[in-house]
């Protein structure tokens, strides 16, 4: 006997396809998306940022030492000591770091429960990893008195987590999940896969080579030349992917930001040369207008640097030299309901 579905029926079976989270398909499979983590993602991204920002400050106003142990503050672990001189600097650094820490346990935990990739899984406990270690090395910065090559891992090893909170922040976008086709290149070399990943990894050496020279490790001359070859290849780089995948807009948009990006680097670059080694070279201590060039030097440094990633991710996900579709024509897929 055939029964014919009652109103009350229907209406529950379409409420529950109404309530259902958006699936988009992907070449991986059928992938959910999940705006709440991808926000808590991107929230993690800024709030990383802003623990770069908290370091440089550290650095700029010479108050590494102000807070002369570690992991107390002062010989404690909750009080909070007076914020004065260098310490409101160091013991803010601090906080923010701590705090970062449980954000960055909670996506890691996140991640694990609602992720069906696994390596994303992966790539969130190595976030977790990575946070642990970039504290263990700013205690040993800390004990050892501001050993430069220490001092120099710690900055570094800091972008390197901004970096991987950023591609987090990506991989749990919807643009990311939406299917996309391969875009077809050939006879180019480099590819611009390769090209892209050159680049990010020559503003990272750059970044290493700023860090080492801010810690007094070594002179200004291979941070100045480093950045003519960051230049170079960044320009090379952003005109290979404007000019031939200028209408792919995963790849246009990155590529625009990291041109605008290094341009306002540059400039940033010159003030801090500026005001730290030609107006500021006799000062006691760091002049305000030193300490400010110079932060925002190392804030700039991160954005182009992440910027550089994600351009280095995007491309290796659109373009395929074995693919067989023209890049005119190569665009994300919709998403569909479940």
């Amino acid at each position: 006997m055939n029964h014919r579905p009652t109103s009350e029926s229907a209406a529950l079976r379409g409420r529950n396809v109404i309530d259902r989270e958006p699936v988009l398909t992907s070449q991986s499979g059928l992938i959910a998306y999940n705006p709440v983590h991808h926000r808590f993602a991107v929230m993690l991204a800024w709030v990383t940022f802003l623990l770069v920002v908290a370091g440089a400050l550290v650095t700029s106003n010479d108050a590494g030492l102000s807070v002369p142990d570690w992991p107390t503050s002062f010989g404690s672990l909750y009080r909070l000591p007076p914020m004065v001189g260098g310490v409101k600097y160091e013991h803010t650094h601090r906080m923010i770091a701590e705090f970062i820490g449980l954000l960055i346990i909670v996506m890691a935990v996140w991640t694990q429960r609602v992720e069906a990739r696994r390596w994303m899984r992966v790539l969130g406990w190595s976030a977790l990893g990575a946070v642990i270690g970039q504290g263990v090395l700013g205690g040993i910065t800390v004990l050892h008195f501001l050993p430069w090559s220490i001092s120099t891992a710690h900055a570094t090893l800091g972008q390197a987590i901004f970096c991987i909170v950023v591609a987090m922040a990506l991989f749990t976008s919807r643009g990311w999940l939406q299917d996309s086709q391969p875009i077809a290149e050939h006879d180019l070399w480099p590819s611009t896969a390769v090209l892209t990943t050159i680049a990010a990894a020559c503003v990272f050496v750059q970044l290493i080579l700023g860090a080492a020279f801010r810690h007094s490790g070594m002179r200004l001359l291979p941070h100045l030349v480093g950045a003519c070859v960051v230049t170079a290849l960044v320009c090379w780089t952003v005109v290979r992917v404007l000019t031939r995948y200028g209408n792919v807009d995963h790849l246009r948009r990155p590529a625009q930001l990291l041109l605008a990006l290094l341009m306002i680097q540059l400039g940033l670059g010159f003030c801090a040369y500026l005001t730290r080694l030609t107006w500021g070279h006799d000062a006691v201590q760091p002049m305000q207008i030193m300490v400010v060039s110079t932060v925002l030097h190392v804030a700039g440094g991160a954005l182009v640097l992440a910027a550089s990633v994600v351009l280095a991710i995007q491309t290796r996900r659109m373009i395929d030299v074995h693919a067989t579709q023209p890049a005119a024509h190569s665009a994300p897929g919709k998403a569909v309901i479940a």
